[in-house]
């Protein structure tokens, strides 16, 4: 047994090394952290590796060694397009080998032959066999795509994937010299009255309509939709989701379905009776109740699902069908199985998506696994009239889609994608200045050898379905492309380490499909990360993420507007902190002191948050923003102005803040602490605002006329 504080020795820092396992991290505060080697060993372990005794630390470093040589081709080559490649391909030492390219069908098709290099390499002995190491160097010239390799000849047979990526994702002409504002939306707080309680996709698409015309936004970004459990109770978090790639049905607007028109009287009552809860529920100012939404919507659409649909409907969902493929299949046996097993354990085989059991359940359960396909068909529907409604409203980007950093340990992609997902190790983040216990996100993640083993399919396929209705896309926490912090199962957050990932692979196929999408990508790159990081999301075209409270100068005071970078989304605050009336009322301090999540005393920290709000009053003064006694309310605008003054492509308005709400929607660190992602969009004085009431609210056009005055000096008013 490794003892907990014990330092790593030189074979075990061999070992991690070769698997992307980092040693140290320097911490929020500045400080070099060493893992421990207990830490090291139990990752190693999440990452299928045996690191349990010197002898197996010996045999995991040879067989790791020797693992690119038992391989004729890699599993996957990922290359920017226009750059010099080598692919090893490996056969018995003499043996002959030819290569050529089959070329992705979307990039024209066809086959190209590939020439060998004359690159010398000594042979080695794998296994009792004497390998030997063929050099292919592939054209510069490869159209963007995914493509096949094939190496031929007596002791090679094998293929790859040959994946060539943007060199950098060009912004869409309008804002190339130009810039673009929009709002960000939880959209399940932003209900309408035809709303079943919770905000839904007609909503999303009379948001985004109504933003561009009567306000001149050119997107609307929103939470992630991912699909949750499909009975109760389910997860409230957005970022805690089943899936990543597919959509919670519980947006879905059941009266925006076709064949809800066509219902008989009958049937229409059925409709009409499971909705009354739901419905009873748009007026409540507590909190979001998703069970009665969901459990009010499934009735209803399992009416609507009964009913029959016109061949040319029909057509396009088995269209869709066959274009999610074996994804969509899945997913929804996962949601039949969820039901069968609802309350209870699921039996082990149950767990298992290649056992018997699971083989003879999708069977049994086909008309359910028809359910669940029907409702994604119709989701991704009104998910494609929201972002054409966007369009058609005047915006320039339209609906920005969020990506969670993982889905749940006992959702549908855990299931479903075992063979690409750690286990034994769950995602978080280590301490930093806000969160100062570390925190755990309960996501199991990304097996890097896993991914490129599947040749990155899993990450490709769940890219596509998110984009396909989307203007742009926000990753959450993008540095976990590049490492991810891993906690051991039964660690506290403090006690994990990082692991690598293959960045040029998953970034260079990012910037791919939503180049193929037509769409920009934003990532969230906060909290603890390497200084370099950034400047490699600049060279490839993915914007950063600035929060004007998080970005300081030297001097640890505001950092200038003139000081941001180009390529970001600015905004004054984010989901994870109040609305910014309740920041500058030291609500993220006293919430943290009522639950427990402060490492230091609370007049330490209530005075640290008191000395930042006066510095960023005084930078507001400076700049004439404000004068000397300004309300809340000239404050918030104030700010958003000062963000305006940035040279961020991209600034984003809290409709939160819009309407001068003061309560969280997430505090970090908790769980049922605090009803976390069930707040509903009021304004400051408590009051519910709804989707009809938004765009005439006083406080909102007045922070809109500001924003709008400062981003276009010259420009008339409204």
């Amino acid at each position: 047994m490794t003892d907990a504080t014990e330092a790593p020795d030189e074979s075990l820092l061999r070992l991690g090394a070769a698997y992307g396992v980092v040693p140290d991290y320097w911490g929020f505060d500045g400080t070099l952290h060493q893992v421990s080697a207990a830490t090291l060993v139990a990752v190693l372990g999440s990452l299928g590796v045996d690191a349990s005794s010197p002898e197996r630390i010996a045999l995991a470093i040879a067989h790791v060694e020797d693992m690119p040589w038992r391989r004729t081709l890699p599993p996957v080559v990922v290359l920017r397009q226009g750059r010099h490649t080598h692919v090893p391909v490996h056969v018995r030492h003499g043996d002959p080998v030819e290569a050529w390219l089959e070329l992705d069908p979307e990039s024209g098709g066809g086959r190209l032959e590939v020439t060998q290099a004359d690159v010398p390499v000594p042979p080695r002995t794998v296994d009792g066999t004497l390998i030997g190491r063929a050099t292919f160097t592939l054209p510069t010239d490869l159209p963007l795509g995914w493509h096949e390799l094939h190496a031929s000849g007596p002791s090679a047979d094998a293929r790859c994937a040959v994946v060539v990526t943007p060199g950098r994702l060009e912004l869409p002409e309008p804002l190339r010299d130009g810039r673009a504002w929009g709002f960000m939306a939880q959209l399940y707080s932003v209900r309408s009255r035809a709303s079943w309680g919770i905000g839904d996709l007609a909503d999303l698409g009379d948001l985004a309509w109504l933003s561009a015309r009567t306000c001149g936004a050119d997107f609307l970004l929103v939470n992630p939709l991912h699909a949750a459990e499909p009975v109760e109770p389910m997860t409230p978090s957005p970022y805690l989701p089943s899936t990543r790639r597919f959509v919670n049905p519980l947006y879905i607007r059941v009266e925006d379905v076709r064949e809800t028109a066509y219902l008989s009287a009958a049937d229409r009552a059925l409709v009409e009776w499971a909705a009354e809860p739901a419905l009873a529920l748009g007026a409540d100012p507590g909190p979001i109740d998703r069970d009665t939404a969901w459990t009010a919507k499934k009735s209803a659409l399992e009416v609507v699902y009964a009913a029959p649909r016109s061949a040319a409907r029909q057509a396009e969902l088995d269209e869709y069908r066959e274009l999610e493929g074996q994804g969509l299949e899945d997913f929804a046996l996962w949601c039949a199985l969820a039901e069968r097993y609802a309350g209870r354990e699921w039996p082990p085989a149950a767990r298992d998506a290649s056992s018997e059991l699971v083989a003879q359940a999708r069977v049994e359960l086909q008309d359910r696994v028809d359910f669940y396909v029907w409702l994604q068909w119709v989701a991704d529907q009104q998910l494609g009239a929201a972002q054409r409604a966007a369009l058609e409203g005047g915006m320039t980007v339209g609906i920005m889609h969020d990506l969670a950093v993982g889905a749940h340990a006992d959702g549908a992609d855990a299931w479903a994608l075992a063979s690409v997902l750690a286990q034994g190790a769950t995602v978080g983040a280590p301490p930093d200045m806000y969160n100062q216990k570390g925190q755990n996100w309960s996501q199991p993640p990304w097996l890097p050898e896993g991914l490129a083993r599947a040749a990155y399919r899993p990450y490709r396929d769940m890219l596509r379905s998110v984009l396909r209705h989307a203007g742009a896309i926000r990753i959450d926490h993008i540095i976990g492309l590049f490492r991810l912090w891993w906690i051991p199962a039964g660690a506290e957050p403090s006690q994990g380490a990082y692991v690598r990932y293959d960045h040029e692979a998953l970034i260079g196929i990012l910037a791919l499909e939503a180049h193929r999408a037509g769409a920009v990508v934003i990532g969230e790159d906060l909290g603890v990360f390497e200084p370099w990081v950034r400047d490699y999301l600049t060279e490839r075209g993915v914007l950063g993420t600035s929060i004007l409270w998080f970005e300081k100068g030297h001097d640890d005071k505001p950092l200038a507007p003139e000081h941001y970078r180009r390529l970001a989304l600015a905004t004054v605050t984010t989901h994870d902190l109040p609305p910014t009336a309740g920041y500058l009322a030291d609500e993220h301090v006293a919430l943290r002191d009522r639950l427990g999540l402060l490492d230091e005393p609370v007049a330490v920290v209530r005075q640290a948050s008191r000395a930042e709000r006066e510095a960023m009053l005084a930078t507001l003064r400076e700049r004439d923003l404000v004068d000397s006694d300004p309300s809340e309310r000239e404050v918030v605008e104030a700010l958003h102005q000062l963000i305006a003054q940035t040279p961020a492509v991209l600034i984003g308005v809290s409709l939160a803040d819009a309407v001068g709400e003061r309560r969280t929607q997430n505090q970090p660190g908790t769980d049922r602490e605090y009803p976390n992602w069930k707040v509903p969009l009021a304004d400051g004085a408590g009051q519910l605002v709804f989707v009809e009431d938004l765009f005439d609210h006083a406080r909102l056009r007045s922070l809109v006329t500001a924003l709008n005055r400062a981003l276009h000096p010259g420009a008339d008013e409204d």
